[in-house]
Order: structure tokens, then sequence, then C-alpha cells
């Protein structure tokens, strides 16, 4: 982002200016945040002291509940405090930041659910091979991979967006997105538009890829096992990874691959609220609830006690 005028700093309008419906929702999002809190560090913390869980999968997990934590943190700290004492400025530095940190964050969890499709295949699908294949190297090296374009992706974002305010520096949403921002600008938003679109694009028409390939190699070997324990043991696999992929890509395909003139700030509002917020309390209970090994290695963790 640069700043083409002198604007220092935005004002954000927020879900509601009602006072009693901002206290409901205050009370609301510091439960979410607590729970997102808790089930992201506690599963990562769970998964770094439980041996048993020193695998390639429960290792992407462990990056995928700290990713998850990141971009909740980039957003929900600021809504609560615009609830609870009515801070809804942010400065221009600020703004841009917490936007650079959740595209980042956000990207980087994409690339993560396609290497751990890719790890699902590898387990449902070549599983005498898995071990020698799926090494903690190849392990390291595709994490730092998601990384690398994750943050690699926030500064083309933040670099592209060089817009002027001259009408007005109120944004009218929760927190600084591309959509808000670009609705607020009055200059020319095509290139901004294009690039978005276009990077947006390119990062989930690969990731959903990788994810899809992977997916129908698995459904295709499911489909040939003559055992119903191995087919179902495949299926319990995976059904977790699948449930968390649905609702990521489908909730963010909605948010931004819509051009600015059918774009309703009210329907934005309340699918960012739903990706920023919602979703990265999910996805620990996702992959956690069904797991017979998450629930042992809980078990034996509050054993010690």
């Amino acid at each position: 982002m640069e700043n083409s005028t002198e604007v220092t700093e935005f004002i954000l309008v927020g879900l509601t200016s009602d006072p009693e419906l901002q206290i409901l929702l205050f009370i609301t999002f510091f439960l979410i945040y607590i729970i997102t809190l808790i089930g992201n560090l506690g599963m990562t913390l769970l998964i770094l002291l439980d041996s048993r869980l020193h695998t390639p999968m429960y290792f992407f997990l462990s990056n995928l509940f700290l990713v998850d934590f990141g971009y909740s943190s980039a957003v929900t700290p600021k809504v609560m405090a615009g609830f609870l004492m009515g801070d809804k400025i942010v400065s221009y530095n600020a703004c841009a930041t917490q936007f650079f940190f959740f595209v980042a964050f956000i990207t980087v969890e994409s690339f993560l659910l396609a290497v751990m499709a890719d790890d699902r295949y590898a387990a449902v699908c070549k599983p005498l091979h898995y071990t020698t294949t799926v090494k903690t190297n190849v392990c390291a090296l595709l994490a730092i991979g998601s990384y690398v374009c994750g943050f690699l992706n926030a500064f083309i974002h933040t670099g592209n967006n060089r817009l002027s305010f001259c009408r007005s520096n109120v944004i009218d949403h929760f927190f600084c997105d591309a959509p808000p921002l670009l609705a607020l600008s009055c200059s020319d938003r095509h290139i901004s538009e294009i690039v978005i679109i276009f990077v947006v694009g390119f990062n989930d028409l690969f990731s959903m890829l990788v994810i899809l390939i992977s997916y129908l190699f698995v459904f295709t070997t499911i489909l040939r096992m003559h055992s119903s324990e191995g087919c179902q043991k495949a299926v319990s696999t995976c059904a977790s990874h699948f449930t968390a992929v649905s609702i990521f890509y489908g909730t963010g395909t909605f948010m931004y691959l819509q051009p600015s003139s059918s774009h309703s700030m009210d329907t934005d509002k309340m699918a960012s609220m739903f990706y920023a917020i919602v979703i990265p309390m999910l996805n620990p209970l996702v992959y956690s609830l069904r797991n017979k090994k998450v629930k042992s290695a809980f078990q034996k963790a509050i054993g010690k006690v």
C-alpha cells in the first residue's frame, strides 16, 4: 500500500453501531477467540509433546493451527477493541500491516491444505512407500515453501494497492481487507482488481488443482478396495481434511472472486467474519473430535497433570 494522499488514519464502521448489540458481539467474539487460542495453541503443544503424533500429517496440522491462530489474531483483537471501547480508528500503517498479515496467513493456509491433500494421497494410495517418500526434510521444505508463497503473495497485494483516498477515510468493514479498500478508493481500481483476481485465482486454482487431483486418486483407490474396513479407514483418514477444505475454499471463493460492482458490503462482512474469525476456531475441532490418536494424546496429557 502506498499512501498517494495524506491519509494518516481510517475509521472502521464495524458490524453495528447499536451499543447493546456491540456488548453481545464482544462477548461472542471474546469466547470465539479464547476457543481459537486454546484450540490452536493447545493442539500445537499436544502434537509437540506427544511422540505418537510426530508424523507428517500432524507436522502439517501443527503448522495449520499456528497459521489459524496467526490470521485470527491479526483481526479479532482489533474488532473486540472496537466493540468494548469504541476504538474504531486505525492508522494507515496499522491498516496496511493488518492487511499484509491477514493475506499472508490466509495464503499459507491454502498451500498447507494442498500439501496435506498430497500427504493424504501418499498415505492412502501408496501406503507401502509412505515412510520413504514423505520424509522429514521433504515435509520441512513443503512447509517452508507454503510460508514463502504466502508472504510473497502478501507483498504483491500490499505493493499493488497504490490507492488514493480522496473521498473519505471511512471503511465500511470491521477490518482492513481488499474489497472495502478498493470500494473506498477514488483512484483507478481496474489494475488492482485484475492483479488481485489473477493472484488469488492462481493461488486458489493451483491449490485446488492439487487437492482435486489428490482426492481423485484417493477416491479411485477407495473404490477399488475389497475390504470394508480398509475403505472405512481411508475415508476417516481424509474426512476431516476434506471438511476443512470445503469450508475454507467455499468462503474464500465467495469473498474474493467477484468484481467490485457485484459486491455487497453487508454480505462481505458476514463472509469475512466467518472466514477470518469462525474458521480458525473450527479447524481444531474438525481435526480432533473424531481423531482417536488426538483423544488418546489428550487423555495422556491430562493424566500427567
